[in-house]
């Protein structure tokens, strides 16, 4: 048996893919990851093998910084940063406009790539990052079957009376203006329509039969895979899902550490892990909002500063492990709460782990993780443009004093059956040779 990941290359997305593959790995079964270059060496730390497929512009190796990335790519990512500062509705404006060119990159060429290795590989099990709409595309017009992995909240696929790209729902400190809100879906709903009719002119090219979409954001393989836990999911929604399997998590197992061995080995006291993703470190200014609050309780603290500027965050407690990347998961399994951004790896892991969390979000589907947080009792959520130090003091203080026996329970279970055997037992079944 063959599993072919298709992913495009961006680490976040592509760790908990791989994570999925080494159920199929540990079966002895062979596993090809089609991505780009800059996540070759994460391909290669999992064993399998890679074959080039460039699914868009840019590119994530694990840290991005805006001068890394190629001409064009580099502005867009500033203005990205610069809307993250204006607040929720200006950052879900600007994303919403840049879709048009980030999700559907070169549709029919790359499609014609896909179906190249699709038949060089032949695989008897496919699974896809849902955000590879091009990939997808091209396995939906030549009719072949695949499985969709969802890296995000369940709302990253709209069921009825939804738009892609506007929350379904968002935590209790963000109070957005009505009117800007209603622009917002507008936009949205705008380009869900232009998304569609450029999702449909491809498809006519591809294969001149196939029905088009009435929806391209609502495309969806034919197992849909939620790299997400179901209890924290909405039971309404549920109900609505096409055919799927709540994963849970996909807890990779990481490399050891010698650097963050001895940390944790050097002391008993309880620490709390900081981050805020690939993307959003560069929000340094609120890290170190973060890193006040931290001091002011006297708490040890693991910071993965990503593309955050070290030098902003002043003098640092000599007890603290400070580096651009951290062993996430090592440092969670630790962990007595943790400050993230909200990304679908940072809370599935956390939760995995029985860490309880401040979420500050910034943008995409983070408002919804974290009003989901927020409303099961497992975290505590702030505006990270309005938060101060004070308030991100209460909110640790509160995290790390929470009722823990139903996070506990969520831990268990999740630990009891990884993202990876679900998929596996998911799947395995349906190979095709």
């Amino acid at each position: 048996m063959t599993l072919l990941i298709i992913c495009p290359d961006y680490a976040s997305h592509l760790l908990p893919l791989c994570t999925l593959g080494t159920a199929w790995r540990d079966a002895g079964e062979r596993v090809v990851v089609a991505s780009g270059p800059a996540v070759a060496p994460i391909v290669e730390s999992f064993g399998f093998e890679r074959v080039q497929l460039q699914l868009g512009k840019g590119s994530n190796p694990g840290v991005i910084r805006a001068e890394n990335q190629p001409k064009g790519e580099d502005d867009a990512l500033r203005g990205f940063f610069e809307a993250t500062r204006r607040g929720m509705v200006e950052t879900l404006a600007y994303q919403a406009e840049a879709r048009l060119s980030d999700f559907m990159w070169e549709p029919v060429r790359v499609s014609h790539e896909v179906r190249a290795v699709v038949a060089s590989v032949d695989p008897s099990v496919i699974i896809v990052d849902h955000l590879a709409f091009s990939s997808r595309l091209a396995l939906d017009a030549a009719g072949i079957s695949y499985a969709d992995v969802l890296v995000g909240h369940p709302s990253a696929l709209p069921l009825a009376g939804e738009v892609y790209g506007f929350p379904p729902a968002w935590p209790t400190a963000f109070d957005p203006d009505a009117a800007e809100l209603a622009d917002l879906r507008h936009l949205c709903e705008r380009v869900s329509g232009a998304f569609t009719a450029q999702w449909n002119a491809a498809l006519l090219e591809l294969n001149p039969a196939a029905l088009p979409s009435p929806s391209a954001f609502a495309e969806h393989g034919d197992l849909l895979l939620l790299n997400y836990p179901e209890e924290l999911s909405d039971s309404a929604r549920r109900a609505a899902l096409p055919p799927h399997v709540f994963l849970g998590s996909s807890v990779r197992v990481e490399a050891p550490d010698a650097e963050v061995e001895q940390w944790l080995a050097s002391s008993d006291e309880p620490f709390v892990y900081v981050s805020f993703g690939s993307f959003l470190s560069v929000r340094s200014d609120v890290t170190a909002t973060v890193v006040r609050a931290l001091e002011s309780l006297g708490l040890r603290a693991a910071i993965a500063l990503g593309s955050a500027d070290r030098a902003s965050l002043g003098d640092l407690p000599g007890g603290w492990l400070v580096r651009e990347f951290l062993p996430q998961v090592r440092l969670l399994g630790n962990a007595a709460a943790a400050v993230t951004h909200g990304g679908n790896n940072s809370v599935t892991e956390a939760v995995t782990f029985g860490v309880p969390l401040v979420v500050l979000p910034f943008s995409t589907d983070q408002f919804a993780g974290a009003e989901a947080i927020e409303r099961e009792g497992f975290g505590v959520a702030l505006d990270p443009n309005r938060a101060t130090v004070a308030e991100v003091t209460v909110a640790i203080r509160a995290v790390l004093t929470l009722p823990r026996e139903r996070l506990n329970d969520l831990s268990s279970s999740l630990g009891q059956s990884p993202g990876s055997a679900r998929a596996f037992a998911a799947l395995a079944g349906s190979a095709t040779s």
